[in-house]
Order: structure tokens, then C-alpha cells, then sequence
């Protein structure tokens, strides 16, 4: 079948705000050549490695200058890398740095009078100011309509004894579990159908440390920019959450057609692609600004969704369709057929890879022309696929294996046993690794295995119901 339709990709503006949080680009230069690897949110919040938090300040208008400078600190004559409680550029723009008043408050340096770079700036009117910031009276005019939470309501963090998690009760660690070296510096984010909350799990460890408070169960999370957020999906929830680990809170929501589902990361670009089964859309999200930059109109219910080559891939739950999107040639959208019982989509070689859960076979397609290349028999129940280089891993789910597939031959070239007793219900790949994870939905067991290799790790044990494991660098968090 070729049905060809050209389908429309509508650009949203969402990031043009007169005092939308980007540092000026010479400032940003300034920064991370005095103290490197600051780490300069989104929404216009500086913070340094050692976790002191600066806020910044637009001028009305920029002083035009030839190169830019600091002017004046205070104290006076120090250097940003000894991190001032204010620093005032050329150009007229400042930092401000968060400071303790001694008694549990965030506040700014209280000056008598204040430079006037001060008194007639602005934060970020789309900025997250620390929770619980309190403002001088003299220079509250830099506020705008910013709002400024008073109390750390907005705090997510939830520790395990204030929980009232079932699940969490009565539970005790598991044999201690030795950690694979691929672990170190990470943390887990795990879900469950049960709870609203985000458990945050050390690696190896079988009680999470604290959870993160949602507003409904979550469907997909992925965590981005290095760990530091993570993107929520949430039942019922035509949004999208960002929460920002380290300070235990929602920084953004971004409104959204319908109720987003599943979250797909392109890292080569920076975006995410969000769908939208029940409203046939997919969202394009920057990842650099975190604003809506796009909307695709689809056909049908979209599930699946994976990307590869520069294109996406989908199948529409209504009918067993599998489309394709070619983003790179004015979002064209091909209608490749259809298949039954679709549980997992790969793509290499000009080649896509049909998976069907209930015949417990895999159907190799050619993209140009739909034809069918090959047709097997794999193992029972696929639920999952992971490309990793020419290596197709394929996961079942009623004989917890992993088949291996040459995907230049179209060949099995290996199995795993997961030795698992449980159901294997889920296998990605883990973000910056060779590793692939594959879920337990059953018994609670998540396993990792060498994509290289082709073998099993490493299999952890936890004691909460496993719905969805995301491993991410672990971030320091604010006090």
C-alpha cells in the first residue's frame, strides 16, 4: 500500500517574550570561562558547581560596549569565580546572588542604596526563583509580575517515613546487592501503576531514598539535560511536567492538545517528541528553552513511536496501522501497511522490523517499496525491540529471553536467558551507555545487559512494584 499525504507541520510561538529567561550570549561566554561548568537553566537561573545560586537581571536597555567587563561587585574588586553577592556588568546586566539571612529565608544582599542597575532591573518573568525568596523592600520593582512562592509548599520531595505508600510499609531491604561499576554517579527514577509518586532509588539499593510527588499516576517520565529534569506524562493531565531534581520541584508545565503519552528523546537535536494518542498529535519540545516549538497532525491513535534515520515511526492502535513520518522532507507521511498485533517497531537498513506480540513473529518491511523482505518466527510473546549498531535485540515476555538478530542478514546470531521468573515487560537502552535495562513487571527485577557483548550484567531486586526504571546521572541537591 502507498498512500502518500503530506502532512502539516505547525510551528507555535512560544518563547518570544520580551523578558524570556536567555542570558545574552557574551554574558553566558563570560560565566563559563570564570567558573566552568556553571550550569545556566533554562528559565535564567545560574547556579555553580558548588551550588550557589545567582539571579539575573535585565536592564531596561543594554549599554552598548565594545567587550564586556565587570564594573563593579560587592564587595568591591572581587572576581565573579569568587562569587560575589552582586555583580554588575558593562553592559549593564546583573547578578544576584542567593544569600541565607541566617534564620532558614532566601534573600539578596540588603544594600541602603542600591546601584541603580539594581533598582531598575528585572528578573525573568517565566523564571523559578528559589521557594521561599524574600526581596528587599527597595528593589521589589525588579519582580514584575513574577510570582514568588512565600513558603516551600511547592516542595515535591517526599521522604519515605511521611509517605503513606502501601507498598512502602512493613518493607525491608533486600540481601545487599553488589553494584556494577556502570552505576556509579547514577540514580534511578522509578514508577509504578500504584502510586502518583517518582521513587528515587540509589543503584543496588531496594528502598528508594524519597520520592517526588505528581498531580496524577505518571505514564512516561524521561530525565534530560544531564539528569537535571525530568519530563512527565500523567494520566489525565493535558500537560506536560518538567521537575527540576534539584531543588524537588515543578519548573514548567507545558499545556498540550488531548493527554501526551509517551516521550521520545532526540538528543542529536536537543527535542522531544511527545504524543498525543486520543488528540492524533505529536508535540516537538526544545529541550534548550523547554517551550512547545511545533505541533504534527497525525492520523489515527498513536502508539509505538520511535525515531530513527530522521524519520518516526507509529502504529495506530485503532486499525494495526504502521505509518512513517519523514521529518526531513516537509513531515511527509507514508501509510506502510498493515500488521497484526504490533508490540514493537525497529528501523536500520532501510529495513523496518515488525514485531507481532500475539503470533510471536517479526516481519522485515522494505521502506521503498512496502514489500515484504522476510518473515520468522522469534521468541514468545515480543514485547520489545532495541537496535544497538547491527545487533537487534528482541524481548519476550512469557520466556524472559532476548533474541539477537544480525540485522545486515536478517540472521539470529545469539540468545540471552534472563534467568528471570517473572514477566519481562519492558528494554531500552540506558542514555549514554552501552547498556540495555529490561523491566520486570511481575517479581520487580530490573537487569542490565551489554549491548556489545550481547550478555546479561547485572539483575536488582527492589521492593516496590516496577512499572517503568530510568537510570540518569545523579545531581546534587539543594538544601
Amino acid at each position: 500500500m502507498k498512500k502518500l499525504l503530506i502532512l502539516l507541520g505547525i510551528l507555535i510561538i512560544a518563547c518570544t517574550q520580551v523578558f524570556a529567561a536567555k542570558i545574552p550570549d557574551e554574558v553566558k561566554e563570560y560565566i563559563l570561562n570564570e567558573i566552568p561548568n556553571t550550569d545556566i537553566r533554562f528559565d535564567g537561573v545560574i547556579i555553580t558547581p558548588s551550588n550557589t545560586v545567582y539571579l539575573p537581571l535585565y536592564p531596561s536597555l543594554f549599554s552598548d560596549i565594545k567587550s564586556l567587563k565587570i564594573s563593579e561587585t560587592y564587595p568591591q574588586n572581587m572576581s565573579l569565580r569568587e562569587e560575589p553577592a552582586i555583580v554588575i556588568f558593562n553592559n549593564d546586566f546583573v547578578l544576584l546572588k542567593v544569600l541565607s539571612d541566617g534564620e532558614g529565608h532566601k534573600t539578596v544582599l540588603h544594600q541602603t542604596q542600591p546601584p541603580l542597575q539594581v533598582r531598575t532591573g528585572l528578573l525573568p518573568q517565566d523564571m523559578l526563583v528559589p521557594s521561599g525568596l524574600i526581596i528587599p523592600e527597595n528593589i521589589k520593582g525588579i519582580i514584575g509580575n513574577l510570582k514568588i512562592d512565600t513558603k516551600s509548599e511547592d516542595i515535591i520531595k517526599v521522604n519515605n517515613e511521611d509517605s503513606f505508600e502501601e507498598f512502602l510499609s512493613d518493607k525491608t531491604a533486600v540481601t545487599p546487592q553488589e553494584m556494577i561499576s556502570q552505576l556509579r554517579g547514577k540514580q534511578l527514577f522509578v514508577t509504578t501503576n500504584y502510586s502518583k509518586n517518582i521513587q528515587v532509588v540509589e543503584p543496588a539499593h531496594s528502598i528508594p531514598e524519597y520520592s517526588l510527588a505528581q498531580k496524577s499516576i505518571p505514564i512516561d517520565i524521561k530525565a534530560v539535560n544531564d539528569g537535571k529534569f525530568l519530563l512527565v506524562t500523567s494520566y489525565d493531565r493535558p500537560f506536560l511536567d518538567i521537575v527540576s531534581v534539584s531543588d524537588s520541584r515543578f519548573i514548567k508545565q507545558i499545556p498540550l492538545d488531548g493527554n501526551p503519552e509517551q516521550i521520545l528523546i532526540d538528543e542529536e537535536h536537543n527535542r522531544a517528541y511527545v504524543a498525543a494518542p486520543a488528540s492524533s498529535m505529536i508535540f516537538t519540545i526544545d529541550l534548550k528553552t523547554m517551550c512547545l516549538i511545533q505541533k504534527i497532525k497525525i492520523n489515527g491513535y498513536c502508539e509505538h513511536l520511535i525515531l530513527s534515520k530522521g524519520k518516526l515511526f507509529y502504529v495506530d492502535k485503532l486499525n494495526n496501522a504502521l505509518w512513517a513520518i519523514e521529518l526531513n522532507n516537509g513531515y511527509l507521511l507514508k501509510d506502510i501497511g498493515k500488521f497484526p498485533n504490533v508490540s514493537a517497531i525497529a528501523y536500520a537498513d532501510n529495513k523496518i522490523f515488525v514485531a507481532s506480540r500475539t503470533k510471536s513473529r517479526i516481519a522485515i518491511i522494505d521502506y521503498d517499496t512496502f514489500g515484504l523482505i522476510h518473515e520468522f518466527t522469534t521468541v514468545n510473546k515480543p514485547i520489545a525491540m532495541l537496535l544497538h549498531g547491527k545487533i537487534l535485540y528482541v524481548l519476550g515476555a512469557q520466556n524472559n529471553e532476548i533474541q539477537m538478530i544480525n540485522v545486515e542478514t536478517n540472521n539470529t546470531i545469539g540468545k540471552i536467558e534472563l534467568g528471570t521468573t517473572g514477566f519481562s515487560s519492558g528494554l531500552k537502552k540506558v542514555d549514554g551507555m552501552d547498556l540495555g535495562i529490561v523491566l520486570d513487571l511481575k517479581n520487580n527485577y530490573y537487569s542490565f545487559i551489554d549491548l556489545n557483548a550481547g550478555q546479561l550484567v547485572k539483575t536488582y531486586s527492589v521492593n516496590i512494584p516496577i512499572k517503568d526504571v530510568v537510570v540518569a546521572d545523579k545531581v546534587k541537591l539543594f538544601k
